[in-house]
């Protein structure tokens, strides 16, 4: 299953397609084909990429023994989170893609596909796993699912504690200094959870770097300006891909080569995503393909 992916050499030459069509048509060929249109958009190939990966660990789930589901229901959360998204632009009357099929991965996406108001989604969410976003507002709610899904993995997988911890640096680093507006204080409080330190009192960029919590420092090292923070992301998924090699190499069975399986599959299919979007702006970008190498 970890196999089936591009790996950077491949990732690089989609980048440089001269346009997406070429792309899409090489991608076709590919692990993630599957859900692939010829004529594709940059969202719909982009979003093929994501259903494959929610393929390939609905297939994995299949193979494991009953224990093994709640590791893989946990560490799926990012599809329940992005159709919660989707869900917030149809209760708007805003068009929306559909959901993505998560079968029994889902945590509460049943529950939550039902609701017809943010109201109703704040109320049903707050009776499952993912809590109370603290707020009916499309920024509450989505945050909120995001950093709950951070606090869950964190203590639920100790082997992805320092990736829950990090991504919450990047989220905070990014509310607070490129959007600029006040984070929920349900946001705050699972953040701090996760994280811990004493970022609350941070007023700069670096400020922030130096007072996150041990496990979650390393994200944002070397992180000056809001400019850097694209630098700082791909940090984060170099480590998810090493962390998840790394973890298959040592271990042939149980939850560690679950984890790194998926975390394997979860960067590849970035880099993809990320691949699509160069190939869609006329590929060549030397600088972005070696950054994404």
């Amino acid at each position: 299953m970890a196999r089936r992916q591009l790996g950077v050499a491949a990732v690089r030459s989609l980048a440089a397609s001269p346009d997406l069509a070429q792309a899409v048509a090489v991608l076709g060929q590919s692990p993630y084909g599957r859900h692939l249109q010829p004529a594709a958009s940059l969202a719909e190939a982009q979003r093929a990429v994501a259903a494959a990966v929610l393929w390939n660990l609905r297939v994995l789930a299949g193979w494991l023994p009953a224990g093994g589901m709640p590791l893989l229901r946990l560490l799926a959360g990012w599809f329940e989170v992005a159709n919660v998204d989707e869900h917030l632009q149809a209760l708007a009357g805003e068009p929306a893609e559909p959901p993505f099929r998560l079968g029994a991965l889902a945590t509460a996406w049943p529950a939550l596909a039902a609701t017809m108001s943010p109201g109703d989604l704040r109320t049903t969410l707050a009776r499952t796993p993912w809590g109370d976003p603290g707020g009916a507002d499309p920024r509450s709610l989505t945050l909120g699912m995001r950093a709950a899904w951070a606090e869950r993995v964190a203590a639920g997988v100790p082997r992805a504690e320092a990736w829950a911890a990090g991504a919450v640096a990047l989220l905070l680093a990014r509310e607070l200094f490129v959007t600029g507006q006040p984070l929920p204080e349900a946001v705050r409080r699972a953040a701090t959870r996760t994280i811990g330190g004493d970022w609350t009192r941070s007023a700069t960029l670096p400020q922030l770097a130096q007072r996150v919590g041990p496990s979650a420092r390393w994200a944002l090292r070397g992180t000056a300006e809001p400019s850097d923070l694209w630098s700082a992301e791909l940090r984060w998924w170099r480590r998810l891909r090493a962390d998840g090699v790394s973890l298959l190499r040592s271990s042939r069975y149980g939850d560690a080569a679950v984890l790194g399986t998926v975390a394997v599959m979860a960067a590849d299919a970035w880099q993809v995503r990320a691949a699509l979007e160069l190939a869609a702006r006329g590929g060549g970008h030397r600088e972005v393909l070696d950054a994404l190498a």
